[in-house]
């Protein structure tokens, strides 16, 4: 009777062992795909600035000051600037995939994931539809503008809508006030710069540029911010 409670013991102490194995190989190649991903986030604002600064060394005439980001594309050397827009897009979809595998599911936190990728793929559209030179004036299509609300405004409203996932994940809760005051912030600088500094005449119309600008440095520093915390998760997680 000792005898079988011993082995019954052994073999309870055997099979979560045996359990670990089995599930660990299944578990770590997802983490690693979600390390990747979310890579994608660190990576695309590094990817986007640098091209950026770079393209205003190679066209004297174009200001950071005055011009959006896009009016880059109407100069000769334009399609790095088109091709610059296709990367950071798929990045961007990239990195929405990575937070969506991290964070915790909530009844309708597809939503907020769902207009991240929409900001990634307006982000392309941005690309295919780019600024042109008419009558030597850097002119924005309507298509552009159609790609740019797609960008700014999936990308804010996903930022919001997210941050109320992250509030019900304890990993992430204390990021939520920041990613919804990021969100609220790219809203807000986007119909700043589209009402009253894109148009000639505007009256913040030669700041466009700068405008522009600190929208982007607020909706890339809150990628990194959750890159690095999606990168330590995951770290955590081996």
């Amino acid at each position: 009777m000792g005898e079988r409670v011993d082995r019954e013991n052994s073999m309870a102490e055997v099979q979560p062992a045996s359990r670990q194995t089995t599930e660990t190989p299944v578990l770590q190649p997802s983490l690693s795909r979600t390390r990747t991903l979310a890579l994608a986030g660190v990576f695309a604002p590094v990817w986007f600035t640098t091209l950026i600064i770079a393209q205003g060394f190679l066209q004297p005439d174009y200001s950071h000051v005055r011009m959006p980001i896009s009016a880059l594309a109407a100069w000769p050397t334009g399609w790095i600037q088109n091709f610059n827009f296709y990367v950071t897009g798929v990045l961007a979809i990239a990195f929405a995939f990575a937070l969506h595998r991290a964070v915790q599911p909530t009844a309708r936190g597809r939503i907020g994931f769902a207009l991240l990728v929409i900001g990634g793929i307006g982000l392309v559209l941005d690309g295919i539809f780019p600024w042109r030179m008419v009558n030597s004036v850097p002119t924005e299509p309507p298509a552009h503008v159609v790609g740019a609300i797609l960008t700014f405004a999936a990308t804010g409203l996903g930022l919001i809508v997210f941050s109320r996932r992250l509030n019900s994940d304890p990993r992430w809760r204390d990021l939520a006030p920041y990613t919804m005051c990021s969100g609220i912030a790219v809203l807000l600088l986007f119909i700043t710069v589209g009402f009253f500094a894109v148009d000639d005449g505007a009256p913040l119309h030669p700041w466009a540029g700068l405008i522009q600008r600190v929208l982007g440095a607020v909706w890339f520093a809150c990628v990194i911010v959750l890159s690095y915390r999606l990168l330590t998760t995951v770290r955590q997680s081996f």
